[in-house]
């Protein structure tokens, strides 16, 4: 068995007298997340014997128990009103081996499976639930599960948590089946993600899995800046607690409330950007047909425009993240655009901006994703560009207020905020309006990397 570098503590820290409120009163759980820097044997293509193993796995191993111990002190330090003997739960992902016979057309040669696995123990040191991970990335070590499986399980202080781990987030299965068919309200996230940008950073997945489905998100990264992997953190529909640093060798222990029942987060959330939205008003209206859009070798040709759009500046492509994508550039202080891919049309309404002297565009993408993996995506995006557009960006001075949507075939659609030195921002205002996936910013807190509306049409895979 082996242990990678991830862990998430759950932890019941109701005061005594707050476990017969109503949620509504403020009834919440804490959680931790470690982002842990693995001890790796420095060849892993060289066998070992059983012995050098276990003393691999018993240092990992080791750091875990420094950090339960960190977490709950930290708990101690932060909530005066603790219920005495508060319950933790913990949740690991591992490597695990499991018997087969040679009947079962996937049984390895050898005649057991090997599965990157996630565990959860409770606080009386029970299994509670083991999940096996479905959708593997080049781990040639470890086999797909015979069955894909849905992982829920409930704790005292709060039900519905599920588990999946790592590239399993970009599939329907299991990540979707346990939002829209167990309603999970809490995702545990082991993870080993190798960051890569403009849309695909750990933090910048993460955040946009909690905002499509309103749920919390508890995501603990391996922390290996060599390989790009870092990238924790917490998430609830209106907070984001989380940790991305490339220049740090040392793991970061992150620690922070959690509502017992996000939904009513939400529902607060959705509230004030409604009075945001009164108030400020958005900048054009949503249209309630989709364009008639064509990508030509000369530029884009479109039909139904809204009104005060631009007259369609010529198009160019440019590979970002391995996909061909089409995009216009944005000119001016303020106007609109409107770019297409095949069926996607993704528009752009904006104002204010000041660029600094940065390059920005309006993206499109609609089609199959072949490279290290195969998954059909629907994007609409505004991206800071370099000498390319859509090259790896962490850092920008552009400013502007702006409205992106677009007509996605998919109701899958996360919502991406990435601004410089790699830091998050929550949309002003997304939802559907019509067939129209939306996103609004004002103000944004930094210069912008990247907005994007990323959608998978799971069925087109």
């Amino acid at each position: 068995m082996k242990v990678t570098g991830c862990i998430l503590i759950l932890l019941h820290l109701f005061c005594p007298e707050a476990l017969s409120l109503d949620v509504d009163k403020g009834a919440f759980y804490m959680a931790a997340v470690y982002e842990h820097r693995p001890v790796l044997t420095p060849d892993p293509k060289v066998p070992h014997t059983r012995r050098a193993a276990l003393e691999l796995m018993y240092k990992n191993l080791a750091v875990y128990e420094e950090q339960v111990k960190a977490a709950a002190e930290q708990v101690l330090q932060r909530l005066s009103c603790m219920a005495l003997n508060g319950s933790m739960f913990v949740v690991a992902n591992v490597g695990t081996k499991m018997p087969c016979q040679h009947l079962d057309p996937g049984c390895p040669p050898d005649g057991q499976y090997q599965f990157n696995t996630d565990v959860v123990f409770s606080a009386a040191g029970t299994l509670v639930a083991r999940y096996h991970k479905q959708n593997l990335y080049f781990e040639d070590a470890f086999n797909s599960p015979p069955e894909m499986e849905h992982i829920v399980f409930d704790t005292p202080f709060a039900n519905g948590f599920g588990l999946f781990t790592c590239f399993d987030i970009l599939f329907r299965e299991p990540a979707v089946g346990l939002v829209t068919q167990h309603q999970v309200k809490h995702v545990l996230y082991p993870t080993a993600w190798m960051n890569q940008l403009p849309l695909l950073s750990a933090v910048q997945i993460q955040r946009g899995f909690s905002s499509s489905f309103n749920i919390n998100f508890l995501a603990a990264n391996i922390h290996e800046p060599s390989l790009g992997l870092t990238g924790s953190g917490i998430y609830t529909p209106a907070k984001s607690h989380y940790y991305h640093n490339m220049k740090s060798q040392e793991g970061k222990l992150i620690v922070a409330q959690v509502p017992v029942n996000p939904s009513l987060e939400c529902s607060r959330k959705k509230e004030s950007r409604h009075k945001v939205s009164q108030t400020q008003g958005l900048m054009v209206d949503l249209p309630l047909d989709s364009s008639v859009c064509q990508v030509e070798q000369q530029g884009v040709r479109c039909e139904g425009k809204p009104v005060g759009f631009h007259k369609p500046t010529p198009a160019f492509f440019s590979e970002m993240m391995y996909d061909n994508f089409t995009l216009v550039l944005i000119t001016g202080a303020e106007g609109g655009l409107q770019v297409c891919s095949n069926s996607l049309c993704c528009s752009l309404s904006y104002r204010n901006a000041a660029l600094s002297g940065e390059t920005y565009a309006l993206g499109v993408f609609d089609g199959l994703h072949t490279i290290h993996g195969t998954y059909y995506l629907q994007v609409c995006t505004l991206v800071k560009c370099g000498e390319t557009c859509g090259q790896e960006i962490t850092e920008a001075g552009g400013v502007l207020d702006f409205q992106l949507w677009g007509n996605f075939s998919t109701s899958y659609v996360f919502p991406l905020l990435l601004m410089s030195g790699m830091t998050l921002d929550l949309p002003g205002d997304w939802g559907w309006a019509g067939h129209d996936c939306y996103m609004s910013k004002e103000k944004t807190s930094s210069g912008l990397v990247t907005a994007a509306l990323y959608g998978r049409w799971y069925e087109k895979d």
